[in-house]
């Protein structure tokens, strides 16, 4: 736990403090698209967090990983600092395990932020102490988010892994997403029309979040065996 907490510390000032202004400012613009913009365009019904809200809310995490998740392994590597990292003290699964924490962490923070920024616009907005009913959902989003910040920051740092450049990483992280996002759209339409039908929407994101626990925990598994220090010094 203590080479985990260095690698979080590493990781986390590597993020905030070294990235120049142009990270704080992409962290301020992406909180007030989710917890200012949308709430204010959308209304009252932003509130219900109908399948369009939540859509909205789990892209954010995931856009944002996506974004520079590349440069965790590959990036250190042509800096030429990947070799330092590695002959370090601190274990293999240390390393892997605080980037991916640190990564998760951030994007979900962000998207908590926000989540809890769009109540607050729309009841000064309207007058009243408004907040997300059911809590239920609101507390579903939290734990989705949370989920999906996870895999996409297991999927990145496993394709970073296996690249030479952050921007090969880039590259098939955003092939990736599209096949993702076009292959999730095949497979919903070719399922029998009437499935979901008995089944509540409470009940459809909890499927979403077991689905999302097993897909975390295969990704973060590949992670920990493809992370091998001898490999990494020899690439």
């Amino acid at each position: 736990m203590s080479d985990v907490w260095t690698m979080v510390w590493k990781e986390s000032k590597e993020q905030i403090f070294q990235a120049g202004w142009s990270q704080p400012v992409r962290v301020l613009i992406v909180i007030g698209i989710v917890g200012v913009a949308l709430p204010l365009r959308t209304g009252l019904w932003w509130l219900e967090l109908s399948a369009i809200q939540m859509l909205m809310v789990l892209w954010v995490p995931y856009f944002f990983i996506i974004s520079f998740i590349g440069d965790a392994i590959a990036g250190e590597r042509e800096r030429h600092t990947l070799e330092t990292l590695l002959a370090s003290r601190i274990s293999d699964r240390a390393i892997l395990l605080g980037t991916i924490i640190v990564t998760a962490g951030y994007a979900w923070g962000m998207a908590l932020v926000g989540l809890l920024l769009g109540p607050v616009v729309l009841s000064l907005s309207n007058g009243s102490w408004l907040f997300y009913h059911p809590l239920e959902l609101f507390l579903q989003a939290v734990a989705l988010t949370l989920l999906v910040s996870l895999f996409a920051a297991s999927a990145g740092v496993l394709i970073s892994l296996r690249v030479a450049t952050a921007r090969q990483a880039q590259q098939i992280l955003i092939v990736g997403t599209i096949v993702l996002i076009f292959g999730g759209i095949l497979v919903i339409s070719a399922l029998p029309a009437g499935l979901f039908s008995s089944l509540s929407y409470s009940q459809i994101l909890l499927i979403a979040m077991a689905v999302l626990a097993i897909l975390d925990a295969a990704l973060l598994g590949l992670s920990v065996v493809s992370f091998q220090r001898s490999r990494l010094i020899s690439s």
